[in-house]
């Protein structure tokens, strides 16, 4: 069943029983363009708009250089699956150079004995605006002097707070999250087990992912979090607010030797004990 924002975004853009994303007003010749990030909801899209002949002219993939090697393989294997071109936009620079040496015009001024931007945070998400928005807004507005452009998202019909002035199939075809996993595992597409290990794929390494999804990589991903160490070790803002990547790695071998005991890593037992331990550990 869909939601009252889903039924609200139908009613108003759906015309003869089809989703119609078109401006009201053409001026110039029209371009229909499929967003895809590579996750399964983004793929699914593409898959039915071009299963059901909808016009796509470009597909579009904004890519930061920090998805999991999983991914790439699915890029290269979609791009193959369908026989079109994936356009796939990048920063001007890598994420290394703007973590480490690009300088900003700081608003704190302590912060301007500091190169790089460092860790990104829930008020500086500076790695999607650089890696990703900006990149993309400078490839539409190119577009945008020659056509009128019609975007797809794939926002999954339970998302609905995701949902913006563009085009959304998925809304349109009434497919959740787990309906659109589906559809991609029905033809093939698996993403090497991630979306088995992850309930979200994205930047393996953004601090913002839950803890819980910090664990998997450091279970499934050692050569990753080894990564995650270097660059955290390397930079001036520790990785989260509330641990390092070095911290991290303490707190989850200590899981283990917790777990082994028979013990409860929710228990209040077990974060006074490691919080000791950490202490202890700093010490040292």
């Amino acid at each position: 069943m869909k939601n009252q924002e889903s039924e609200k975004y139908m009613n108003n853009v759906i015309i003869g029983g089809e989703a119609d994303c078109r401006p009201f007003s053409v001026s110039k010749p029209e371009i229909y363009v499929a967003h895809i990030s590579g996750g399964k909801d983004s793929t699914a899209m593409l898959l039915r708009l071009l299963e059901e002949n909808r016009l796509v002219d470009q597909i579009l993939f904004c890519d930061t250089g920090l998805e999991f090697p999983q991914m790439y393989e699915h890029i290269s294997k979609l791009e193959k699956y369908i026989d079109r071109p994936i356009i796939r936009l990048r920063a001007e620079h890598s994420f290394e150079y703007y973590f480490f040496e690009y300088h900003p015009k700081r608003k704190n001024p302590e912060l301007e004995k500091y190169d790089g931007m460092s860790w990104a945070g829930p008020q500086n998400r500076w790695c999607t605006g650089t890696l990703k928005i900006r990149v993309l807004s400078a490839y539409l507005k190119e577009l945008k002097h020659k056509y009128e452009i019609i975007e797809y998202v794939g926002i999954a019909a339970d998302e609905p707070k995701r949902i913006k002035n563009k085009c959304y199939p998925l809304v349109e075809w009434g497919m959740t999250e787990k309906d659109c996993l589906a559809y991609c595992y029905e033809r093939g597409f698996d993403w090497g087990g991630l979306y088995e290990i992850f309930s979200r794929v994205s930047c393996w390494c953004c601090p913002l992912q839950s803890l819980s999804e910090l664990r998997k990589l450091y279970e499934y991903f050692p050569e990753l979090w080894k990564q995650l160490e270097r660059w955290d070790e390397s930079t001036w803002r520790q990785f989260r607010a509330d641990y390092s990547v070095k911290d991290l790695t303490f707190r989850f071998k200590f899981e283990k030797k917790w777990q082994d005991r028979g013990g409860d890593i929710k228990s209040r037992a077990f974060y006074t004990a490691l919080k000791e331990e950490l202490e202890k550990n700093e010490t040292e």
